[in-house]
């Protein structure tokens, strides 16, 4: 018996290395992040009628998930043969990203993940003229300017890569599903800006951006080789 319990003590002597060594200790960045998107000023030099202004900033909670909130000025005009829209106003988006990659493999520079937004649209739509056909002859008339605000959540798969120290670029797929357009269902506005054509439920969009990344905070993170 008393062979058998140094037997046992001996192998969780010599198992005890293999079970801490098993675990690695790495040190990773907490970061503070500014992004301009750029895709809204490339179609502006493409489409005059919409003009579009992003920015955000985030905040790394831990390793895995940044707080984030964004926001920025849409002005867009649509035209066709019996009418003119124009709306113009700021939106606000905030929610969280979760990171996918394992922090060995994002090392606080590179993100693969998914974020969730819940979005505020705060903007002004007029019809300064439209006109009527019909069997007495044509109408014409305008609406004027009436400011509302739209709701919608995001659904915003994407990816980032650090070119240089403290500075990224990265992509992100909007999936975005209305909640209210800002409006009844007889006069509801043409766009809803950040959103897109308000007479849908669903819509979809994407952004470029280009990042400012600033440390603050180095966290010790377990992680578990293969």
């Amino acid at each position: 018996m008393r062979r058998t319990c140094v037997f046992f003590i001996n192998l969780l002597f010599f198992l005890n290395p293999v079970i801490v060594n098993s675990q690695d200790t790495i040190l990773f960045p907490l970061k503070i992040r500014a992004g301009a998107d750029i895709t809204g000023p490339a179609i502006y030099m493409l489409e005059k009628d919409r003009m579009s202004i992003e920015g955000f900033f985030s905040l790394d909670r831990n390793e895995k998930m940044a707080y984030v909130i964004e926001g920025g000025y849409v002005n867009y005009k649509y035209s066709q043969y019996n009418y003119d829209f124009h709306t113009n106003g700021m939106f606000l988006r905030a929610g969280v990203n979760f990171n996918l990659l394992k922090p060995e493999m994002s090392a606080g520079k590179y993100w693969t993940g998914i974020g969730f937004r819940y979005g505020l649209s705060l903007f002004s739509s007029e019809v300064p003229s439209f006109s009527i056909e019909n069997y007495w002859g044509t109408y014409n008339s305008s609406i004027p300017a009436r400011t509302s605000n739209g709701h919608f959540i995001e659904v915003s798969p994407g990816v980032r890569t650090e070119l240089f120290k403290n500075l990224s670029i990265g992509w992100s797929i909007r999936l975005r599903l209305l909640i209210s357009g800002g409006g009844n269902k007889d006069l509801r506005p043409v766009y809803l800006n950040r959103f897109g054509n308000s007479g849908k439920i669903t819509n979809a969009g994407i952004n470029y951006y280009i990042v400012w990344d600033i440390p603050f905070k180095s966290k010790k993170v377990k992680t578990i080789p293969e």
